[in-house]
């Protein structure tokens, strides 16, 4: 990731982005209505700390032959992905509530699920929130080295295999996530527009602790406990984060590397020649409004357009925001991404691997 610092110059169609945020702010005024979490939310972070963690207590109960952990290694998976999409998303945006602390605690979700909130701040909620889809300065566009999410890279050989290749990789990430990647900022000096980024003791502190306590929880204990060896243990860990990571992946990526969105570069004076809102609504997509367990279960991550608009709002709004948005960004002929389903997104991305994975992409 660059160094280097992009502004966003331009002020065009400033009523745009006064009208909509005029309309979303009476929205929760004229209706009472808190930005923060509500019934259903509090309601589904139980229900989904309950799946992750009630499958790891039967695990470790013993009660159960090697299909049977098996099984559920793979609901932690899912739970694993649903708590990273609904309770600590919102959290570590301060979104999920009015009570720093609330946010704080609930931000450890993050944490205890072998990440590391603090990281993810810098290279999620400002890094990818403030660059997104600018090659070089969007971090969540650096998967891999054989994987090409942006026209603007390098194009090697390998990719052209991208297409097969990223949904195998996307099944890794959160084991890269859990033993290198958070160790590798940490240590690197270089994170996104910050040079010689130094980072507070306790963070440090936080870090090794929570990772000893994932690892401790998750590899030492069920291998002290339960009658199984060494490489059974292994499988049953890479379900859960193979299943997690497949499920994260391929929805986060869903958002922005599909057809549609923009992926814009800095002109000669290192500026991007549009207002920061505008460049959300032309680098980012929506999908699947209507398929309400999956927006039940990703949370605002099928709403990404008023996610990135509005990060500090509860993603349990995000359905009743969306037609505020759409409305806004008709009538100021902003566009709106949207794909009509989840088959057809998951679809457009597969298209975007492929068509950048073809050398006649390369810039």
């Amino acid at each position: 990731m660059s160094a280097t610092t992009i502004s966003f110059k331009s002020k065009d169609k400033k009523n745009f982005a006064k009208e909509m945020k005029g309309e979303v702010h009476n929205y929760f005024t004229e209706n009472n209505i808190s930005k923060h979490a509500d019934g259903q939310m509090i309601l589904k972070t139980i229900v989904l700390l309950s799946l992750y963690f009630g499958a790891y207590g039967l695990v470790l109960s013993g009660w159960f032959g090697l299909a049977g952990m098996a099984l559920l290694c793979f609901c932690m998976g899912i739970g694993m992905a649903g708590i990273g999409f609904s309770v600590s998303h919102d959290a570590l945006h301060g979104a999920y509530s009015s009570n720093k602390t609330v946010n704080k605690l609930l931000g450890y979700t993050f944490d205890l699920m072998g990440a590391n909130g603090y990281i993810w701040k810098i290279t999620h909620n400002i890094i990818h929130h403030t660059y997104t889809n600018i090659y070089e300065h969007d971090e969540d566009l650096e998967v891999a080295e054989f994987i090409r999410l942006s026209p603007n890279a390098e194009f090697k050989r390998v990719h052209r295999a991208q297409h097969i290749l990223a949904f195998i990789a996307y099944g890794f990430a959160t084991l890269f996530w859990v033993f290198v990647k958070d160790y590798k900022y940490f240590f690197q000096s270089t994170l996104g527009p910050y040079e010689n980024k130094s980072h507070p003791a306790s963070e440090w502190i936080t870090l090794f602790i929570t990772k000893v306590l994932y690892y401790g929880y998750m590899l030492v204990l069920p291998y002290i406990l339960l009658p199984i060896t060494w490489w059974q243990l292994g499988i049953g860990f890479l379900i859960i984060h193979f299943t997690a990571g497949v499920i994260l992946g391929i929805i986060f990526q869903l958002a922005h590397v599909v057809e549609g969105p923009d992926h814009p570069t800095e002109n000669e004076e290192g500026n991007i020649e549009n207002a920061w809102i505008i460049h959300q609504m032309e680098t980012t997509s929506n999908f699947a409004h209507k398929n309400k367990p999956l927006c039940w279960y990703i949370g605002g991550l099928n709403y990404q357009i008023e996610h990135h608009l509005f990060p500090k709002i509860c993603s349990v709004h995000y359905p009743q925001i969306s037609l505020i948005v759409q409305r806004v960004a008709k009538k100021y002929n902003v566009p709106y991404h949207y794909q009509e389903t989840l088959t057809a997104a998951v679809k457009s991305h597969y298209h975007t691997l492929k068509k950048f994975g073809n050398p006649d992409q390369q810039e």
